[in-house]
C-alpha cells in the first residue's frame, strides 16, 4: 500500500511537468482504467498511470471554467455572492465572488465560476455571504513570470479562481440579499475579525494573533515576515498542521478524561473511540477557523487517519499512517505536489519518524525536543534551499524557545479568546490582548536571533536536481542510528549544495533580463562580476511592490550578492516604485537618477558623458545632457551598452521631444541590436526618425496584460513592423534575456515558454 501510494504520487509528479493539457484521448485511458486493472493483476506501473490520469481529470475539470476571450475587457453584469473575507487596503477593497450567472449583450449564461474581484474607492459595506449583482470586467488568471518570481497564476488556478477583475464604479451595482447559510463558516470568521478589531487592534503583534485566531495573516507587517523568515517559525504564526496537531491532542485527553467520569457511557462508548471522535470534531473546528486553507486540510487529513485508527480499533504503523494521509491529501487536491508546504509538510513528518525512530535508548525532556528541532532542520534543509534558495540557520535554536512558548501560551488564550469573544465579548478581547502580549514576550528573542550575521543561508543560485537528491541522501546518511558506520560522510553529499556556483558571464559577456513587473519598467544587465538594476518597476501597496517580488527574487537565483549600480530613469511610480524594497535588501554602491531627492543616500544625477566599463563591457549614458531643464518622463536617463557582438538601448520613458534631442546630439551612438521601446510602446514616442536612427534587430515592450493604456499602442506596432523588426512584450513572453556574447547574440529567451505549465496555458 505504501509503495503503490508512492508511485501514484509519482504518477500525479508527472503530469504536474505537462505545458499544455494531454489531449482529450486520455479521457477514454481514465474510463478504460478501472477496466484494465480488473483484468490485469494490480502492479505498481497501473499505480503511476492511476496518478497520471487522476490530476489529468481534477485539472480538465478545473480548466473547464476558464473564462472565454470574448468577454475579457468587456462589461459584463454578474449574479453572485461573495465568498471570502473581504480584505481592504487604502486603494481597493478585495474578495472573492462565486457566480450564479453572466450576463452579456442582454444574453444570459448561468455559470458556477469563482472570480476575484477587486473594488476600488469607496464601497458600501461587504461581507462573505452577501448577494450582489454586480457590473464588472474580467480577464483570464495572469501574473508576471519572472525566474525565481512566484507563479501568481499557479496560485490562483489551486484556489479555483477562474477569472480576475473589477467592479464598474460608474454602473449601477444592487444588493439583493443577506444569505446567513451562505458561507457560515467564513462568516463567522468575519464576526470573529471585526470583533477583534478592538482592545487588540493597536496592537503591534494583534496581526500575529489575528492569523493564528482565524488563519487571516494580512495584517502581518513586513518586517514581523522578515524577522520570522530569518529564524524559520513562519509556520507557528498561522493556523498550521502543528497547532491542529497540538488542539486535537488537547481535546483527545481531556475528552477521554470527561467521558470516563460520566458515569456508564464509557460502557457503551469506550472513552478512547469517544476522545477520538472529540479530538477530531476539535481539529475540525481549528482548521475551519483557517478556512480549511490547503495546508490545514493535509494536516485534518493526517489527523483523520489517526483518530481513524483508533475508532476501528487497528494498528496503523507511523509510515502507514503517514502513507493513507499522503494519499488521502493526492485524491483531495493534485495540485498539493507543486507547492513547498506540501514537501515540507510530509518531509517534517517522515523525518522526525526516520531521525527519532529505531533508537535503543531515547532521551528524555528537553534533551529529546531539542533533537527533534535538530533533526527537522537538519532534514529539511535539502527542501528549504531547493525551494527558497536560502535556508534558516538558527531555526533550531529559535524553535526551541518559540514552538513550546506560541503552542502552549499563546495557542491556548487565542482559543479561549476566540470563545470569550463569542459569549462575552470584554473577556475575548482581554485575553487574546494577553495573547499579543505573550507573543511580545517572546518577539525580542526571536528578533535577536534574526539579527545574527550568520541567521540565514544563502545558496548562490538554484540547485539543479541532481544536487537536491545528493543532499537528500546526504542528511539520511547524518541523520542514521548510531550504530550506523561513518555518519559524518554524508556531510560530503551535502558540500554540492553548498559549492555549485552561479553560472555567469564571461568576461566581454552581459546578459540582459527584461523582467516582467506589468505596466512598469525592470531590467538587469549582467557581466562577469557586476550587476546593474535598471528601474525597479511599481509599487501596489505597503505590503507589495515589484522591487521585493520580483527583483530581489530574480537576483537570488542569480546567486547575486552585490548591486553594482541602480539606474531610476525617472520619478514616476511604475519605475521607482520598488527601489526601497530593492535597496534594502542590496544596498547599491552606486545610484544614478534624474530625481536624486526621490532615492535614500548619495545619488549621482544621470547625465550625457558618463561612462564606464565592467569586465570588458562599455556602458554609456546618453541623455540627459548636463544643465538640462527638460522634467518628466523626457528626463529619462538612457543608457547604452556595447559588448563586441551587440548593443543594447534602455529608453526609459522618452517621448518625442527627447528622441529628437537624442537623433540631433548623438545619431552616429543611437545604432542599437536590441532596444527597450521608449514610453511602454506610447503613440507618444517610437518617431519614425528615431527608429531609423537606432535601428534594431529587436524592440522590447515592457507592458501590463490588458493595461489600460493599450500599450503598445497599434500604430506604432505597425511602424515597427514595416521596419521589420522583431517585437517580444513581457505581458506575452514574461520575463526575456539575451545573452550578449564577444562574437554573437543569442536568440531571446522567454521565461513564459521556458516555465510553461498548463495552468499558464489557458
Amino acid at each position: 500500500m505504501r509503495l503503490a501510494t508512492l508511485f501514484f504520487l509519482f504518477g500525479v509528479i508527472l503530469f504536474q511537468q505537462c505545458a499544455e493539457l494531454p489531449g482529450r484521448h486520455w479521457l477514454f485511458a481514465a474510463v478504460l482504467l478501472p477496466l484494465v486493472k480488473w483484468w490485469l493483476p494490480v502492479r505498481l506501473p497501473m499505480a503511476i498511470l492511476a496518478g497520471f490520469l487522476w490530476a489529468f481529470l481534477h485539472a480538465a475539470w478545473m480548466l473547464s471554467g476558464t473564462l472565454p476571450g470574448h468577454l475579457e475587457g468587456v462589461d459584463i453584469e454578474v449574479e453572485g455572492v461573495i465568498a471570502s473575507l473581504v480584505e481592504e487596503d487604502f486603494r481597493r477593497t478585495r474578495f472573492e465572488f462565486n457566480l450564479d450567472s453572466l450576463t452579456h449583450q442582454q444574453r444570459v449564461f448561468s455559470t458556477s465560476r469563482r472570480v476575484l474581484l477587486s473594488w476600488y474607492g469607496e464601497t458600501p459595506a461587504l461581507s462573505v455571504g452577501d448577494r450582489w449583482r454586480l457590473t464588472v470586467r474580467l480577464k483570464q488568471p495572469h501574473g508576471f513570470m519572472n525566474p525565481g518570481g512566484f507563479d501568481y497564476e499557479k496560485w490562483l488556478f489551486q484556489q479555483r479562481i477562474n477569472a480576475t477583475g473589477y467592479v464598474r464604479t460608474k454602473a449601477a451595482q444592487t444588493f439583493l440579499a443577506s444569505e446567513w447559510q451562505s458561507h457560515p463558516v467564513d462568516r463567522l470568521r468575519q464576526h470573529l475579525r471585526q470583533l477583534m478589531d478592538d482592545p487588540p487592534g493597536n496592537h503591534p503583534y494583534t496581526g500575529l494573533v489575528t492569523a493564528l485566531a482565524i488563519g487571516d495573516r494580512n495584517g502581518i507587517p513586513n518586517d514581523q515576515w522578515e524577522v520570522m523568515t530569518r529564524t524559520g517559525t513562519s509556520h507557528l504564526m498561522a493556523i498550521s498542521g502543528l497547532h491542529i496537531g497540538l488542539v486535537a491532542g488537547i481535546a483527545f485527553f481531556l475528552g477521554r478524561h470527561i467521558w470516563s467520569l460520566l458515569g456508564r457511557a464509557p460502557l457503551l462508548v469506550p472513552a478512547p473511540r469517544a476522545a477520538a471522535v472529540i479530538a477530531l470534531l476539535a481539529a475540525c473546528a481549528y482548521a475551519a477557523l483557517a478556512g480549511f486553507s490547503i495546508p490545514t486540510q493535509r494536516a485534518l487529513i493526517m489527523i483523520a487517519v489517526v483518530m481513524a485508527a483508533l475508532l476501528l480499533q487497528r494498528q496503523v504503523n507511523p509510515s502507514q499512517g503517514l502513507g493513507l494521509a499522503l494519499g488521502g491529501v493526492l485524491l483531495l487536491d493534485p495540485m498539493a505536489v507543486v507547492t513547498a508546504g506540501f514537501w515540507l509538510s510530509f518531509a517534517a513528518v517522515a523525518v522526525i519518524l526516520y531521525g527519532l525512530g529505531g533508537r535503543l535508548h531515547r532521551k528524555g525532556g528537553w534533551r529529546q525536543w531539542g533533537r527533534v528541532q535538530w533533526v527537522v532542520s537538519l532534514g529539511l534543509l535539502p527542501l528549504l534551499a531547493f525551494s527558497f534558495q536560502q535556508a534558516p540557520l538558527l531555526s533550531p535554536l529559535a524553535n526551541l524557545i518559540a514552538v513550546p512558548w506560541v503552542s502552549f501560551t499563546v495557542v491556548p488564550l487565542t482559543l479561549l479568546g476566540i470563545a470569550g469573544l463569542l459569549l462575552y465579548p470584554p473577556l475575548g478581547s482581554w485575553l487574546l490582548l494577553q495573547a499579543a502580549n505573550l507573543l511580545g514576550w517572546l518577539w525580542p528573542v526571536l528578533q535577536r536571533l534574526a539579527e545574527v550575521e550568520f541567521a540565514q543561508w544563502q545558496l548562490n543560485t538554484e540547485p539543479p536536481l541532481w544536487i537536491l537528491l545528493a543532499a537528500v541522501a546526504g542528511t539520511l546518511w547524518m541523520l542514521a542510528p548510531r550504530g550506523v558506520q561513518a555518519r559524518w560522510v554524508g556531510a560530503g553529499w551535502l558540500l554540492p549544495l553548498v559549492l555549485t556556483a552561479p553560472e555567469r558571464p564571461q568576461p566581454g559577456e552581459a546578459w540582459f533580463t527584461l523582467l516582467d513587473v506589468g505596466q512598469g519598467l525592470a531590467a538587469v544587465v549582467q557581466t562577469r562580476n557586476h550587476t546593474l538594476v535598471y528601474d525597479t518597476g511599481p509599487k501596489f501597496s505597503d505590503h507589495f511592490d515589484t522591487g521585493q517580488a520580483v527583483i530581489v527574487p530574480f537576483l537570488r537565483r542569480e546567486g547575486v550578492a552585490n548591486l553594482d549600480m541602480l539606474i531610476v530613469g525617472h520619478g514616476d511610480s511604475d519605475h521607482i516604485g520598488g527601489a526601497d524594497s530593492l535597496l534594502r535588501r542590496y544596498p547599491a554602491r552606486r545610484l544614478l537618477t534624474t530625481v536624486p531627492e526621490k532615492l535614500p543616500g548619495d545619488a549621482e544625477l544621470c547625465r550625457q558623458g558618463q561612462t564606464w566599463s565592467w569586465d570588458g563591457v562599455r556602458f554609456s549614458i546618453l541623455h540627459p545632457a548636463p544643465g538640462s531643464t527638460t522634467e518628466g518622463n523626457n528626463a529619462s536617463c538612457v543608457l547604452k551598452v556595447e559588448t563586441a557582438a551587440a548593443t543594447l538601448l534602455l529608453t526609459g520613458d522618452i517621448e518625442r521631444q527627447a528622441e529628437r534631442q537624442l537623433a540631433s546630439r548623438t545619431s552616429s551612438r543611437l545604432a542599437a541590436t536590441i532596444m527597450v521601446a521608449p514610453h511602454h510602446g506610447s503613440k507618444t514616442s517610437s518617431s519614425l526618425q528615431f527608429i531609423d536612427t537606432v535601428n534594431p534587430d529587436y524592440v522590447l515592450f515592457p507592458v501590463g496584460y490588458r493595461n489600460r493604456f493599450h500599450h503598445p499602442h497599434p500604430t506604432i506596432v505597425e511602424r515597427y513592423l514595416a521596419k521589420g523588426v522583431q517585437m517580444l512584450n513581457s505581458a506575452r513572453h514574461g520575463a526575456i534575456r539575451f545573452k550578449m556574447g564577444k562574437t554573437k547574440l543569442s536568440e531571446p529567451e522567454s521565461y513564459r515558454t521556458l516555465a510553461q505549465r498548463y495552468w499558464n496555458n489557458r
